[in-house]
């Protein structure tokens, strides 16, 4: 198989834009073979995305993770390109988590303003077109996938004109409906393949002008653990028991945070203790130490609710297939982790829910999943269903079972190598 063109050995060109804070990971060598060492192929893939919450950056995390699982050898660079463009763009996405943490129901305001001047849809207009175009020749990819939004038309364009046709475009979305919310700037026809996390995303897709002969159904692009078989209701048990501290009888509500850092656990603790509900509590705080600490100093306070702070975890999957339910954002990468650990899910939407989180919510309520939550005190009759054992979790782990996707990430790997030329 023909590569891309010339390249300057195998981490050279990530060692530089690493220190030019092009790049925020490293170009890594998986078992596949050695580029300059041997005639195997691996494929480099460089991997277009933004911290606009953290959906996007866990997906190209997810690239470079199963990168490093393939037998037939990939390599990722992941490029925060919003941020490392132009300072205008990295203000857009500290403006965008500000209004996550503190007031969603405003981005219907600034989403309606993207998908109306669509700042990124022209290279012409692009800012910092030039730093972007030295990326793209130091990195020579075989082939470059967008996993944001807002990277797949005006950046698209520089692709083609600095790396040229035989470098294909790619656009991954881990979105999971069409219509409000999902922004158009997803889709651009001209683009080699649209590759859609589910069905649903793909009819969008082709609603809104990609051709049928390159739109495919490739599923979740998750940490490869969220695809570990589950241990079984032996082991579920014992991890509640042994790692988390809690009794495996009592029913035990996870609080999920965003990776910006927004949650409402104490509000949600409070109004589960004034109910009366024994229940357990894990409240993930991720890194968010000030968050951690003042629940700490809660959990000391209640009767019924045995709360526990966590701090950043990275066994999220055995976490989440040992709870009764999850809490969380309405947003795509946790309800598909959700979906790949068969955890019920119930939706946080207090604040507003964003127009990015709505598609979510209108996919669920096709397939009978979740239920909203517009203040602490809706979640008290939801978990009190969780405490008197009615067949809901029960149901909810076998609808969720019926949307599981039947594709592995490798297989995206594999569809991205067959549009090499």
């Amino acid at each position: 198989m023909v590569k891309s063109g010339p390249r300057s050995g195998p981490g050279i060109a990530a060692e530089s834009l690493e220190e030019k804070g092009l790049f925020n990971e490293k170009m890594r060598k998986t078992s596949g073979g050695d580029v300059c060492g041997t005639n195997t192929f691996v494929m480099r893939l460089l991997l277009l995305t933004a911290s606009t919450g953290g959906g996007h950056d866990m997906r190209a995390r997810s690239f470079d993770q199963w990168a490093q699982r393939d037998p037939q050898g990939t390599e990722v660079v992941v490029h925060q390109t919003l941020e490392s463009t132009a300072g205008l763009y990295r203000f857009g996405v500290g403006l965008y988590n500000w209004i996550q943490r503190t007031a969603p129901r405003l981005h219907h305001l600034y989403f309606n303003w993207l998908e109306i001047f669509r700042p990124c849809g022209d290279a012409r207009r692009l800012v910092g077109r030039e730093t972007f175009a030295s990326a793209l020749r130091a990195a020579a990819p075989d082939a470059v996938i967008s996993v944001h939004g807002s990277l797949n038309h005006g950046f698209f364009e520089v692709v083609r004109e600095v790396l040229g046709p035989r470098v294909p475009r790619i656009t991954y979305c881990g979105e999971l409906f069409g219509g409000y919310g999902f922004s158009k700037n997803w889709v651009n026809p001209k683009a080699d393949l649209f590759i859609g996390a589910v069905p649903e995303i793909c009819d969008a897709a082709r609603a809104l002008g990609m051709p049928e002969s390159r739109i495919w159904c490739g599923g979740f692009m998750l940490n490869p653990d969220f695809y570990e078989a589950d241990h079984g209701p032996d082991a579920r048990d014992l991890f509640l028991r042994e790692t988390l501290g809690l009794d495996p009888v009592r029913p035990t509500l996870l609080l999920s945070t965003g990776a910006v850092g927004a949650n409402n656990h104490a509000d949600f603790v409070r109004a589960l203790e004034s109910a009366g509900l024994p229940l357990q509590v894990l409240a993930v705080c991720g890194r968010n130490t000030v968050a951690r600490t003042s629940l700490a100093t809660l959990a000391r306070s209640l009767r019924q609710v045995k709360l526990t702070p966590l701090g950043y975890r990275d066994d999220m999957r055995r976490i989440m297939q040992s709870v009764t339910a999850i809490v969380a954002r309405p947003g795509t990468g946790t309800t598909s982790e959700a979906v790949m650990a068969g955890c019920p899910i119930l939706f946080n939407g207090i604040g507003g829910v964003m127009p990015q989180e709505g598609i979510t919510l209108k996919w669920a309520k096709l397939h009978g999943l979740g239920a909203l939550i517009r203040k602490a005190t809706d979640l008290v009759p939801l978990a009190r269903a969780l405490v008197e054992q009615t067949d809901w979790a029960k149901d909810q782990r076998a609808k969720l079972s019926a949307v599981l996707p039947q594709q592995s990430p490798l297989a995206i790997l594999e569809k991205c190598r067959s549009l090499i030329r």
